[in-house]
Parts: structure tokens; sequence; C-alpha cells
């Protein structure tokens, strides 16, 4: 069975960050920055090009989020497949690229998620999610402290 994915983007997201492309990029590939902005998620990943990426919680007994780098270009670029491990994960994994750019004193951070299948199950998650994480990300860098967590499902459905 072929299963095609669509020609646009499906989600993209820029953001300007008062930080430097290095922490930023600190921010997205280590497990200590992420579990602090990312809902407790602790990324792992050697971070070379056909690497596993895992996304763990609860102390690291669950994970929810899979895949395998693709790209990694420190501090710039780094794309991955983004597959969910949870009840609607029955699609391919998806892609995530992100894009840093430097301006000055900060650094503009595009995140584009794309190649998802028509009729994706994951799609609506993610248009939620994202926004949610990097915002408390750009929170994070700027003021040293996340957003306070709460009921993140309801913030983000809002």
């Amino acid at each position: 069975m072929t299963t095609t994915t669509t020609d646009k983007p499906s989600f993209v997201y820029v953001t300007f960050i008062a930080t430097t492309a290095e922490k930023l990029w600190e921010a997205l590939t280590q497990g200590d920055f992420t579990e602090k902005y990312w809902g407790g998620r602790r990324v792992e990943s050697t971070w070379e090009p056909g690497a596993p990426i895992v996304y763990r919680y609860d102390e690291g007994r669950k994970t929810d989020i899979t895949g395998e780098v693709l790209r990694c270009e420190p501090p710039t670029v780094l794309s991955y497949t983004f597959g969910v491990d949870h009840g609607e994960a029955t699609e391919p994994a998806s892609r995530v690229t992100f894009e840093l750019k430097p301006l000055g004193p900060m650094v503009r951070l595009t995140l584009t998620h794309d190649q998802f299948v028509p009729n994706s199950k994951v799609l609506p998650g993610v248009t939620r999610g994202w926004p949610g994480i990097l915002s408390n990300l750009k929170t994070f860098l700027e003021t040293g402290k996340p957003m306070p967590f709460g009921n993140w499902d309801k913030a983000t459905a809002a």
C-alpha cells in the first residue's frame, strides 16, 4: 500500500527570540532544556543524520514522539521525522524542520512541520501543540523560566 503526503507545508510557525543561535540550538537539542519548556519531555539523540530521536516523559518511563534525524547543521538547520506513539498514530511519520537565522540581538526561528498524509489525525494536535511549545521556549530563553504548564490542553485549544 502506498501512502502519499501533501506537497505543501502543513504547518509553519515563525517567532523571534532574544537569544543567540547557539543557545537556541542547545535548547532544541539538549534534554536538560527540552524538559523545561516541552511539558517535561526530554529529547534524546546523537543528532547524526540517520540517528534515532526520542522524546521521553514521566521520568523517562514513557515516550510519545520518535523519529530519525534527517539533517543537522548546528546552529542553523535541524530536521527529523516525527512519529507519534499513541492511539491516533496509525499513520507514517511527518517531518519537522527548524531553521535558525541570527538577526543581531535575536534569532528568527522558523518551524515547518510537513509531509502529513491526507486527512492526518496528527495534524490537528500539531497545530494546537507547536504554538504553546514554541511560546514556552521563547519565554524560557528570554526570562530563564518557563510559563506555568497547568492545563496545556485547554490553553492551546482556546
